[in-house]
């Protein structure tokens, strides 16, 4: 198996885990914090939302780990990253502290990692390649 392909798999696995460790904290003990970050012009109550979120983060996590229709999973978490966007938009625009992020500075660079975490879960299942063998 290619060195690429190793990494590549590692690189999905990973996110997966991380994906279920932060789902888990949606159902647990970071509940009310992700509650913060629910959009105001959201009409969901926010506890839903960080309950559902939790949910398909963890569903999300183990179909990575799973190494099954990769590219299907890797599409899904894509846009999964791009939904929850407006949450960490809103944090910014709120000046809401959560996890750490206490300052506007800090806001600001956690919102350049959003589209990071796009291109990891596309690059990690194989979506984005050089090659374009699939």
């Amino acid at each position: 198996m290619r060195t690429v392909s190793l990494i590549r798999k590692a690189t999905q696995i990973l996110l997966g885990a991380t994906l279920i460790f932060t789902g888990t904290l949606h159902l647990t003990t970071s509940r009310a914090t992700f509650q913060a970050q629910v959009p105001t012009w959201l009409p969901l109550s926010p506890d839903f939302v960080v309950l559902a979120s939790g949910v398909v983060e963890i569903s999300l996590g183990l179909a990575l780990i799973s190494l099954q229709r990769r590219r299907e999973v890797g599409i899904a978490t894509a846009l999964f990253f791009i939904a929850i966007f407006p949450g960490n938009i809103s944090q910014y625009v709120n000046h809401i502290d959560a996890f750490g992020l206490d300052s506007d500075r800090a806001r600001a660079i956690r919102l350049l990692f959003q589209p990071l975490l796009v291109l990891w879960a596309l690059w990690g299942t194989g979506v984005i390649r050089k090659d374009k063998t699939r």
